[in-house]
């Protein structure tokens, strides 16, 4: 249900859709956090050292400090878990003579539908790799079974159109897919089939973005039509037309939440926190206090911007509009090292983990996500000024890899050795990317 009733106000919806508008929203909640007029946390700015240190020592473990060797965060990571899947899979077609651009479609095809696939699976599920017995659970988890189901042909349905099966996907059948049991039960499996057929409609909806066949590969055909000019052999493309593509052209596939001028926001939420800075008396302000996150369509752009990059050889303009994650590996590393403390008594405990918990539209969740995208871009400041490093030479996207998300997973493991899950639990319906 929308909170708001359906506001006239087509530029406020339109703004809310727009990379700089997550920062400066998250901004103006910060500033309030500075104040110490956070609802729902305690922050404890001097803590930000102990997550520097604990993200350095990381990256001189795995990488020897030096940032040639961190790969940026996406789904190719997860996709190759445990051993390489997408470069045999480029050898192979290479083999058979598929060009390199047919190549990146395919690959878009796959890390697209793997990212829609990738809400949290909760702390039980886990996947069995036909053919290495490998097990993996949570993001890789969900990552290598949509290699698989990619290609198994679970998505197929027509020859040449690798997604055209999607409308025919039932839950009994991604149920099978995922391995999902009474003893092995996942979180959302509704949620995240009806994704998948409305991702077909969608792509069907917006063929300037995905052709007349309604597929995720034929982004590349559209991106060419907006590329710069430029005196470089390499293509260079903006950034923004990726992003409006993926906005715009897989708006229709996500529940209806809140909307503005009859325009759905997605990944946007009220935060009653920012009403201490604005005056929300008529319903023309209260769209004040939404702030937006996005975190599916970023984590969706920065694998994308790989394929494009490494695959096809192009450069891509603006990524520093780009944000960290506000989900529950990079917002639990701030909790478990003591920069944000959430204040008693805030949250039911789930009786089972006794961890408090909440539904993505909490407003403390809505809290903790602000806080976590300018915490991340505070933290990967530090990070480079300990290493001597600028954003060129270590991007945020290798900050999320190398350091946040995988301290994230490290430091809750060490705290919560049998599930190794986040120290807030989100309530998922598998269409909710946190």
């Amino acid at each position: 249900m929308n909170p708001f009733g359906e506001l006239n106000s087509k530029t406020t919806a339109q703004y809310l859709r727009t990379l700089p508008a997550i920062r400066e929203r998250c901004l103006a909640l910060y500033d309030l956090a500075t104040q110490d007029k956070l609802l729902y946390f305690d922050y404890h700015p001097e803590k930000e050292a102990d997550v520097v240190d604990f993200c350095l020592d990381i990256i001189k473990r795995d990488y020897n400090s030096d940032p040639n060797n961190i790969q940026p965060h996406g789904r190719w990571r997860h996709l190759d878990a445990g051993l390489p899947r997408i470069q045999p899979l480029l050898t192979t077609w290479s083999h058979l003579q598929i060009d390199i651009k047919e190549q990146s479609r395919r690959l878009i095809d796959l890390f697209l539908i793997s990212v829609l696939l990738d809400a949290g699976a909760g702390n039980t599920w886990k996947y069995i790799e036909p053919g290495t017995n490998k097990t993996f659970n949570r993001s890789e988890g969900l990552g290598v079974a949509s290699a698989h189901m990619f290609q198994s042909g679970f998505f197929s349905g027509v020859e040449g159109q690798p997604l055209a099966g999607l409308a025919k996907i039932t839950v009994e059948r991604t149920k099978e897919a995922m391995q999902v049991t009474s003893s092995n039960p996942m979180t959302g499996l509704e949620g995240r089939t009806s994704l998948l057929s409305n991702l077909s409609k969608a792509l069907t909806s917006s063929p300037e973005f995905f052709g007349t066949e309604g597929r995720p590969g034929n982004l590349i055909d559209f991106l060419e039509t907006q590329a710069l000019p430029t005196t470089s052999s390499r293509k260079t493309i903006p950034l923004a037309a990726l992003w409006t593509a993926l906005l715009d052209g897989l708006n229709p596939i996500w529940p209806s939440r809140i909307s503005l001028a009859n325009i759905p926001l997605g990944d946007v939420w009220p935060s009653p926190t920012l009403a201490q800075s604005v005056s929300t008396t008529t319903p023309s302000q209260e769209s004040d206090i939404l702030i937006p996150f996005h975190k599916l369509t970023q984590w969706m752009t920065y694998s994308l911007v790989e394929v494009f990059q490494k695959v096809l050889g192009w450069d891509v303009q603006g990524l520093d509009d780009m944000t960290g994650l506000p989900e529950y590996r990079n917002g639990g590393l701030l909790v478990d090292l003591g920069v944000l403390v959430l204040k008693p008594d805030m949250l039911p405990l789930n009786s089972e983990s006794g961890l408090p918990t909440a539904p993505a539209e909490h407003p403390a969740i809505v809290e903790w996500r602000a806080m976590t995208v300018i915490e991340l871009d505070r933290i990967a400041d530090r990070v480079r000024e300990k290493l001597g490093l600028g954003k060129e030479e270590l991007s945020l996207a290798q900050v999320l890899e190398g350091a946040t998300w995988k301290g994230g997973r490290e430091i809750a493991k060490m705290k919560r050795p049998g599930t190794g899950g986040p120290p807030i639990e989100i309530e998922s319906d598998g269409t909710c990317f946190l």
